[in-house]
C-alpha cells in the first residue's frame, strides 16, 4: 500500500541555472541503455498547434540541459526533499536516449543508483510545472524494471507516474497514483502495482488497491479523471475506480519518479532503470485507450515531438 507523503515534495526543488548546466554537461550524461546511443535529438516544436485542451510530449530532447525541455514545462528535480531517501535527488540519472524498443525510438529514462549508503544514493525524479491539469485524461508509456540494470538485487525501488497538487499543504490536495514495487517495500512483498487517490497528504486520507502483477517491460497507464469518479487502467483494462471525496479537487502536476523506500543492504552499487516514452492528457475528456494510442499515433506521423493546447487559467 501507498507510504503516507512525510516530506514536502516542492520545498527543496531547485531550478537547473547556468553553472548547474555546465555542471550536467560536464559530468552527468547519464548512462544510456546497452546497445543505444546518446546523440542528439531534434527539439520539441516551439510553435505546436492542435486540438484544444490537449498536451503531449515523446521527450526529443538532448539532455537535463536542453533548453526546450523547460521551455516546454519540464523541470528536473535536484536538491533535497523526500520521499525515500531524502536529499538525494539528481540530475544524474535523467538522460534521453535511443532505444529500439520505444515508439519513435526515443525515451526518457530515469535512473536511480546507490551502494546501500545514503552518500552513495541518487533518485531520479521529472515533473511539469504550471499545475494546468486537472479532470480528463491522463496517459503515458512506461517501461518498468523487475531487477537492475547492474548490481545485486533486492533493492526496495518504487518506479512511479502520477499527478499531484503543487503544494503537500494545499487546502485542496490531490494525487493519484501508479507506483510499482517490484520487490515490495513498507512491509509487502512483491511485485506489487499500486494505485492510490489522495485526499490528505498529512494526515494520510486515502483510498488504494494493490495488485499483485509482474511488470516487466512496457505499458500504458491511464487516470481517468471524469464525473466525480477516477478511474485507473492498465493497457486498456480497468483496475481500480475512487469516487466521492477521492477525486481532484485542483489543478495538479505530472510527475515521473524512480527511487529508494530504504537502503536494505550495502552489498556494492547497483542501478535501477525506469524509461517513459511518450506522455499524453486529454481535458475534461473520456479517451479510450485505443483513441489514445491512435492521437498519439497522429503525432507521431506528423513529427510532433510536443503540443500544449491545455488552457493555463
Amino acid at each position: 500500500m501507498s507510504q503516507p507523503r512525510r516530506t514536502s515534495r516542492r520545498r527543496a526543488w531547485t531550478v537547473l541555472t547556468l553553472p548547474a548546466l555546465l555542471c550536467v554537461l560536464a559530468a552527468c550524461s547519464g548512462t544510456p541503455i546497452a546497445g543505444e546511443g546518446v546523440d542528439a535529438a531534434p527539439s520539441a516544436s516551439p510553435s505546436p498547434s492542435g486540438p484544444p485542451g490537449t498536451l503531449f510530449d515523446n521527450f526529443h530532447y538532448s539532455g537535463p540541459e536542453d533548453s526546450a525541455l523547460a521551455a516546454n514545462g519540464w523541470q528536473v528535480r535536484t536538491g533535497g526533499g523526500g520521499p525515500g531517501i531524502k536529499d538525494t535527488w539528481s540530475a544524474d540519472g535523467v538522460g534521453f536516449f535511443s532505444d529500439p524498443t520505444a515508439q519513435g525510438g526515443r525515451i526518457l529514462q530515469l535512473q536511480s543508483s546507490t551502494d546501500g549508503t545514503e552518500q552513495g544514493t541518487r533518485q531520479a525524479e521529472v515533473q511539469s510545472t504550471g499545475t494546468s491539469l486537472f479532470t480528463g485524461t491522463f496517459a503515458a508509456r512506461v517501461h518498468f524494471s523487475d531487477k537492475p540494470t547492474s548490481g545485486r538485487d533486492g533493492d526496495h525501488v518504487v518506479e512511479t507516474f502520477f499527478p499531484i497538487s503543487a503544494s503537500d499543504s494545499s487546502t485542496d490536495y490531490s494525487e493519484l497514483d501508479y507506483e510499482y514495487l517490484p520487490n515490495g517495500g513498507w512491509g509487502h512483498v512483491g511485485p506489487q502495482l499500486d494505485t492510490t487517490t489522495w485526499y490528505k497528504a498529512d494526515p494520510p486520507d486515502r483510498v488504494t488497491r494493490a495488485h499483485k502483477r509482474r511488470l516487466e517491460g512496457w505499458h500504458t497507464l491511464m487516470v481517468t479523471a471524469m464525473d466525480g469518479k477516477v478511474t485507473y487502467s492498465l493497457d486498456g483494462k480497468e483496475l481500480f475506480t475512487s469516487s466521492g471525496k477521492y477525486v481532484p479537487r485542483e489543478k495538479m502536476d505530472i510527475h515521473f519518479s524512480n527511487w529508494f523506500i530504504d537502503l536494505p543492504f550495502s552489498g556494492g552499487p547497483r542501478t535501477w532503470d525506469m524509461k517513459v516514452n511518450w506522455f499524453y492528457y486529454k481535458a475534461d475528456e473520456a479517451v479510450s485507450q485505443a483513441d489514445v494510442q491512435k492521437a498519439v499515433d497522429g503525432f507521431y506521423s506528423a513529427g510532433t515531438n510536443h503540443i500544449d493546447t491545455v488552457p493555463k487559467s
